[in-house]
């Protein structure tokens, strides 16, 4: 029998999925590890890149920051993070989001600035304010570029969560990291499939997501 049958028969060991340490609760506690990593990225981050999309400004500066943020290693930030806050949630929670924020506010942005400059001039022509040109032209038009930047995100955070176990925040990386220390392969195993089933359906849900939002926005 290959690992990865024995990963899957690890999986449908009915004793494996029960319990505070199970499957199903260890992958609630990473799709809520995940919601609120992605939830704070998008409170701040979409703000900011509809401020830069909208302005013009800051682009440059913010840009670089991103950058930066998207080089900064995932173990790295989690781990200063940790020795900072403590074990436990917080920081997992603030490496997340600091790796997830880049996705976010380039989608903001960018889907503002892929919009048609004629059709920015042709509200502002004919008597709308720069608030209501953001409200009801920019944001509306550039809402699947901001969905497909929030699904980067979440991507990435449902990945890089396996490492929020690290410092004690639970998720699925608990049984990557028990099976490491017992040598419990096919427990590895298991917890990148259900994690890389996870990262692979909720990517499938949020491109439906950006292909309905589209067809809304689409000119008739």
């Amino acid at each position: 029998m290959n690992w990865i049958a024995r990963a899957l028969v690890w999986i449908a060991d009915p004793a494996h999925g029960s319990g505070p340490d199970g499957i199903w609760a260890l992958t609630g506690q990473h799709l809520a590890i995940t919601g609120w990593a992605t939830l704070v990225s998008v409170v701040i981050g979409v703000p900011l890149g509809y401020c830069i999309g909208h302005t013009g400004r800051g682009r440059q500066l913010v840009v670089g920051l991103t950058g930066a943020a998207r080089a900064l290693p995932a173990i790295g930030l989690l781990t200063l993070v940790g020795l900072l806050a403590g074990v436990g949630l917080v920081a997992p929670l603030v490496a997340l989001t600091v790796l997830a924020m880049p996705s976010v506010i380039a989608g903001a942005y960018s889907g503002i600035g892929s919009i048609d400059p004629v059709t920015v001039d042709a509200a502002r022509a004919v008597g709308m304010s720069e608030g209501q040109v953001l409200v009801k032209v920019e944001i509306p038009l550039g809402a699947p570029q901001l969905i497909g930047g929030v699904r980067n995100a979440v991507v990435q955070v449902i990945a890089t969560a396996t490492l929020a176990a690290y410092v004690g925040g639970g998720g699925l990386g608990v049984l990557l990291f028990r099976g490491l220390k017992t040598q419990d392969y096919p427990q590895m195993l298991a917890s990148a499939i259900i994690i890389v089933v996870l990262a692979i359906g909720i990517d499938i849900l949020l491109g439906l997501a950006a292909r309905v939002v589209e067809r809304l926005v689409r000119p008739a």
